[in-house]
């Protein structure tokens, strides 16, 4: 009498099935591996930026990379903590060189936002651009959740006011807006607060 293999359609049934789900879950991986990924590529007077950040979790590894630069300007590479969120270009100082930011918002429930800036010189290097900690009459009430943006040559940082008694999810103080101006300091680019508004 002739055998025939046990299980003939359940599994010509299953194995497409099996194939398919296989993809899936390879595809799902792979979006899930990028999905903390951030390009961006900017352009601002014949210098060209393409902002690169990788890595999940708590940090991540940026790369600046510049093109029309004379001479030509070496690579920003560094660990950042947080995810980047976002990138501008602006020449904030009107110097006729642009400059970089970018915008790093830091992991937890404070989203903390960071700042990693660079401006253009005449030289082979980025030179780095620094924002002050908050202190005095801007820092009363700040826990974090911080948004970035250049308007009209400046840079413009607005985060929530907390009270007293404020959960994280609920603060009830309005908000503060801070503009910050480019300026030459001892050791390179500093962002001085020019104005402070609150709404």
């Amino acid at each position: 009498m002739l055998m025939l293999p046990r299980c003939t359609t359940t599994q010509r049934f299953l194995g497409p099935i099996a194939s398919t789900a296989l993809l899936l879950t390879a595809s799902l991986s792979a979006l899930a591996s990028a999905a903390g990924a951030f390009e961006r590529t900017l352009s601002l007077q014949g210098i060209t930026f393409q902002v690169r950040a990788t890595g999940e979790g708590s940090q991540q590894q940026l790369l600046i990379t510049t093109k029309g630069g004379s001479p030509p300007i070496q690579p920003i590479r560094q660990t950042v903590d947080g995810q980047v969120v976002g990138a501008e270009v602006e020449d904030l100082d009107g110097n006729g060189l642009p400059d970089i930011f970018v915008f790093v918002q830091s992991a937890g429930s404070g989203s903390y936002g960071q700042l990693v800036a660079y401006s253009v010189i005449r030289g082979p290097k980025l030179s780095p651009i620094t924002l002050p900690e908050l202190s005095g009459s801007m820092a009363q009430g700040y826990m974090g959740h911080d948004k970035f943006e250049v308007v009209e040559n400046c840079l413009v940082r607005r985060f929530p006011i907390y009270m007293p008694g404020d959960s994280n999810a609920k603060p009830t103080g309005g908000e503060r807006q801070i503009c910050y101006k480019l300026k030459s300091g001892e050791a390179g680019w500093i962002l001085r607060p020019t104005s402070v508004l609150k709404f």
